[in-house]
């Protein structure tokens, strides 16, 4: 086996660290017991690329690899660790290891760890906490799932409103103990009531006599406790903020989120959409088998009950289709055009609706785009298939209702593709996932319908 350390070494800097080489480096010395050699390769990762390594490999050398690296797993590593595997990880730890870990984190990383865990192993994490710690988490679990509550950091650094540059220095030299990462100090009223917020930046820029009060954030805003999550990446991405006070229905500060969870958030329900848009879930590389089938399973079959209905479709121009062959050879183009088109406008809509950016203000401007941009592909693309029709099969007929179905289904594509998934999310119904189903449907059907519906008027 390769020196490990020359391997480490040899790597070029700009070179992505968790090289597929160091991959298999570390499994061959979690094969070979070799302790000293796993330790010179993993020290030089970062903690997630640890997990994604941890998540690369199979069960039984995530296990070896765990028992034998003399690191440890810490914090870090658990909170950037997949869900799929992680209650697995915390499994392969010995209580000690666990302890040390969890009291690395902040609260909302621990929610965040444990809040999609089995009750023993909420637990098992819960009890290695201190009991300050615990309360914290506790309090931030009996929020709703999805919410602020769930997403926020109970440790808050604030102020009253009336002190100086000067006294907050000196207050956050003195602090026994300080939020690992914190952006603003938070300002309070004697009542607890969040009026504002100063950025380190300002705070250590400004002389020492100088007001709090004035030198406060114009973006300061404040976060109710309850506010869905997705809104709260949505407002941190739309205002540009770096942290933000959650406060209670009586608007008492009771946390603050950060920008790095308000932005893994977007990231989630981005990833979220575009599994969901595929038919796959929330699945993972780290899924079984049994598992991975079982999230596929409904979605494939809502497609064969889709595809049974544009054959039942096909089905009522048997007619046709026995006297006219090319009929048979041409109208999977048909729908193949539209299905594809509809996805385009479908990917389009279903990002704007999540970004916010297709409201009931710009509904029907986008509609009208969408429908003019299928005319115009439709056009352009009847043209050519119309000429390919007239001149594979001698007719042109035959391509004339090739042409004029193109048109037809691809002004359809762009309508369905946009006003399927906002009916969707009229109804409350994910459009992300339910629009691809109705969208095929509609193109499918469509397609065949004015395809073999104009050649029957037309060819016979």
């Amino acid at each position: 086996m390769a020196d490990p350390e020359e391997e480490v070494t040899d790597r070029e800097e700009d070179e992505y660290i968790l090289d597929p080489r160091i991959v298999d480096a570390i499994l061959e010395a979690v094969e070979a017991d070799d302790t000293t050699a796993i330790d010179a390769l993993m020290e030089p990762l970062h903690a997630a690329d640890i997990a994604d390594l941890l998540e690369q490999i199979g069960s039984a050398d995530r296990a070896g690899l765990i028992a034998l690296w003399s690191g440890g797993i810490d914090g870090e590593i658990l909170s950037e660790l997949d869900e799929s595997i992680r209650e697995e990880v915390i499994d392969l730890l010995p209580h000690e290891v666990l302890s040390d870990a969890v009291r690395e984190l902040d609260s909302d990383d621990v929610v965040d760890l444990i809040e999609d865990l089995e009750a023993v192993q909420q637990e098992r994490i819960l009890d290695a906490l201190e009991d300050s710690d615990r309360a914290a988490v506790e309090q931030s679990m009996a929020y709703p799932e999805y919410s602020a509550g769930r997403l926020m950091q109970r440790e808050v650094v604030t102020a009253p409103e009336h002190w100086t540059v000067g006294e907050a220095i000196d207050f956050l030299r003195n602090a026994k103990e300080l939020p690992d990462q914190f952006y603003h100090m938070i300002l309070v009223d004697p009542r607890w009531h969040p009026v504002g917020y100063v950025t380190l930046g300002k705070l250590l820029s400004s002389k020492r006599d100088v007001k709090m009060a004035d030198i406060v954030e114009d973006s300061f805003r404040t976060i109710d406790v309850m506010e869905e999550e997705g809104d709260v990446a949505y407002a941190f991405n739309q205002y540009h903020l770096i942290s933000a006070p959650v406060v209670d229905a009586d608007d008492r500060l009771v946390g603050v989120i950060t920008i790095d969870d308000a932005m893994a958030v977007l990231d989630e329900e981005h990833e979220e959409d575009i599994m969901r848009l595929a038919g796959v879930g929330d699945g993972s590389l780290s899924d079984s088998v049994i598992e991975t089938a079982r999230q596929r399973l409904p979605w494939l079959a809502v497609n064969l009950i889709t595809a049974i209905l544009a054959s039942i479709v096909i089905a009522q121009f048997e007619g046709i289709l026995v006297q006219v062959v090319a009929l048979a050879v041409l109208m999977p183009i048909v729908a193949s055009m539209g299905g594809n088109a509809g996805t385009q406008s479908l990917t389009v809509a279903v990002r704007s609706i999540a970004t916010r950016d297709l409201t009931g203000s710009n509904l029907w401007r986008v509609v009208r785009r969408e429908a003019f941009v299928g005319i115009v592909n439709g056009v352009v693309f009847a043209v050519v298939m119309g000429a390919v029709g007239w001149i594979w099969f001698g007719s042109p007929m035959i391509g004339a209702v090739l042409a004029a179905a193109m048109v037809i289904n691809l002004l359809v594509a762009g309508l369905a593709g946009t006003l399927v998934p906002v009916s969707l999310e009229k109804m409350g119904i994910d459009p992300a996932l339910a629009s691809g189903a109705f969208v095929t449907t509609v193109t499918d059907v469509i397609g065949f319908l004015a395809f073999l519906g104009l050649a029957s008027l037309v060819l016979i």
